[in-house]
């Protein structure tokens, strides 16, 4: 196998040395570029094999470079850095066409393994078929896990309901339960799975641009109106449209969705004429529709057309059987995002897991797994980190009802009714800043973190601007020099 050339695009030095000295040991040549703009300029003198880019440049977002790089050429692959694992950015980078995701800090050994696995599938797509190509991708994004028996019923009432392409499917769960995996694999296993899916969440968006965001607009037909804009219907004509906390949509927006159920036409905001779509809708809701139907806030007649297929997701207190088996696919997926080489949990760990009734559902252990793997020093994942589940009803003073209790020698104290880990983490990063007037190197030095860490934490916790600079005042050379030299005594 040829490790072809490599070209590593991150602002940090430490991090461009580690992976350059790695890749002339594996036999790559590898060029270093410390901004968007070099990047730019060595794609097309060096012409890479393989580009690793990090997600925060000091001049470009790294998705924004990502998709310039697929626009000249959809088949280099480039493998995304990131300080701290993000989903909403993992999926976009997928979504635009990364070959690997990995988390920082990284196990160079773990790296070296995926730039190897990119050249040797580079080698095999020569003589790989396109349904085949297409075959392993499907599996690898497949994320639904679990093999008791409420998981094996549902993923036979997924492949029902792809291979019959039901026009309306109603998903029904939970927060938390995986409402939105379950509408990918029905989408991704159908015979639609070549045009869009388009997700759309009702709560999110206010009622008045509900509207257009479903159906466009003709140019004129309000204010801003510059242009004729097509909706989600059509954007998604053969494919999916999923539409998420559909319990939350206006009344006036109901009618027009079963119109469009019924009929299969919609008319454009200021248009004359219909428009006839062919798409599936599946709707998704945490709210109990029929009791929304009797108190008349939710259509009966929409309820009914939606309800014509409809899927119940289990919360994960009842079906705990699935957690061993969904804890090794997270610590697998974990490991990759983050470039760890976490080998399992222990028993206890696993007691400890089995034993919590996870409000959060699925959403939450995975939550809390990403949380053990980061404080894990270790291999193996230990009830040490699993003993705090904020907003739970398991904790208690002096410890937790799975029976650890708080070392002697530590100086935080947990309190009875638990933290929001978020905040601290936050509150202290705050901290560091002011500490250090804003230098972001002395404060991660402080926090224990790599610069790159610190600052996707602060654009995280909306900290970006935090703390704000003084205006600048000038002042004379002469008082300057002398409030310099003056001496401070205490007390005055």
């Amino acid at each position: 196998m040829d490790i072809g050339r490599v070209l590593v695009v991150d602002d940090e030095n430490l991090v461009c040395w580690t992976l350059a000295k790695m890749l002339k040991r594996i036999g790559s040549t590898a060029e270093i570029a410390n901004s968007g703009a070099e990047a730019r300029l060595k794609l097309k003198s060096f012409l890479p094999d393989l580009v690793i880019l990090d997600a925060a440049l000091p001049d470009i977002e790294g998705l924004q470079l990502l998709e310039e790089i697929k626009l000249e050429n959809k088949d280099l692959p480039v493998v995304i850095m990131t300080s701290n694992y993000h989903s909403d950015l993992a999926f976009q980078a997928f979504s635009l066409g990364a070959e690997d995701y990995i988390g920082k800090p990284f196990n160079v050994d773990m790296v070296e393994r995926s730039i190897q696995k990119i050249f040797v599938k580079k080698d095999l797509s020569k003589e790989v078929k396109p349904t085949e190509k297409k075959l392993r991708k499907k599996y690898e994004q497949d994320q639904l896990v679990g093999n008791c028996p409420s998981m094996v019923d549902l993923f036979k009432t997924i492949n029902l309901c792809a291979r019959n392409d039901c026009k309306t499917i109603l998903i029904l769960g939970e927060s938390g339960t995986g409402k939105e995996l379950v509408a990918h694999a029905i989408h991704s296993q159908s015979a639609r799975k070549n045009a869009p899916l388009i997700e759309l969440n009702c709560a999110s968006i206010p009622d008045k641009l509900l509207e257009n965001e479903l159906f466009g607009h003709e140019k004129g037909a309000y204010t801003d109106a510059a242009s004729r804009e097509v909706g989600i219907f059509e954007q998604a004509e053969g494919g999916t449209v999923f539409l998420d906390e559909i319990g939350d949509m206006p009344l006036s927006m109901q009618a027009k969705i079963l119109k469009v159920i019924d009929n299969r036409k919609f008319r454009r905001l200021g248009g004359q004429e219909d428009v006839e779509t062919n798409i599936r809708i599946i709707a998704a809701t945490n709210q109990d529709l029929a009791a929304m139907v009797e108190e008349g806030s939710f259509r009966g007649d929409l309820f009914y057309r939606l309800n014509m297929m409809s899927i119940v997701l289990k919360p994960l207190r009842e079906r705990k059987k699935c957690i061993p088996s969904m804890v090794e696919y997270f610590i697998d997926r974990l490991n990759k995002e983050y470039g760890r080489s976490v080998k399992g949990i222990s028993s206890d760990a696993l007691k400890v897991l089995m034993a919590h009734n996870w409000p959060g559902n699925v959403r939450e252990l995975r939550n809390a797994l990403e949380r053990a793997m980061m404080l894990e020093q270790g291999q193996i994942l230990s009830t040490d980190n699993f003993c705090v589940f904020p907003g739970s009803e398991h904790l208690r003073e002096g410890g937790c009802l799975y029976g650890c209790s708080l070392p002697a020698e530590s100086t935080i104290l947990l309190p009875p009714e638990g933290i929001n880990i978020e905040e601290v983490e936050k509150e202290y990063i705050k901290q560091a800043l002011s500490r250090y007037d804003g230098n972001q190197t002395k404060a991660a030095k402080c926090l224990g973190m790599t610069l790159d860490t610190l600052r996707y934490r602060r654009k995280k916790f909306g900290l970006e601007k935090y703390p704000a600079q003084p205006a600048a005042i000038s002042v004379p050379e002469k008082e300057d020099k002398d409030r310099r030299s003056a001496k401070v005594v205490p007390g005055k």
